[in-house]
């Protein structure tokens, strides 16, 4: 089952209608969200009161951890550029190196 984060303004619209007084559901109901996503957002972003920026600024610093590093590292890139200009395919450069993608050569190469 795939998700979506909440947007920074469905977080600003949450924050006005829980200043109103709605409940969880309501505001889901409101948003097109599940109720369960409304109450997890209450309860990890309020300390008494919800804050929509501050919110998103959690959200943010979280998902900091989340990306991952990957393998494209300064030395790959010299590498690829030097099969490259010998004429390798990103099929043969990825075949030889089987660290990365052909997939992603490709658009390196039209940057």
């Amino acid at each position: 089952m795939s998700y979506s984060h909440l947007t920074t303004i469905e977080r600003g619209k949450l924050e006005t209608l829980y200043k109103l007084g709605w409940s969880a559901r309501r505001i889901a109901k409101e948003l097109g969200r599940h109720h369960s996503t409304i109450s997890r957002e209450l309860e990890r972003n309020s300390e008494g009161s919800y804050k929509a920026d501050s919110a998103d600024r959690v959200y943010q610093k979280r998902r900091e951890f989340c990306i991952p590093k990957g393998k494209w590292k300064e030395e790959l890139r010299v590498v690829i550029e030097e099969k490259l200009k010998l004429t390798w395919s990103p099929e043969q450069i990825q075949g030889r190196l089987g660290i990365i993608s052909f997939k992603t050569i490709y658009p390196w190469m039209n940057q």
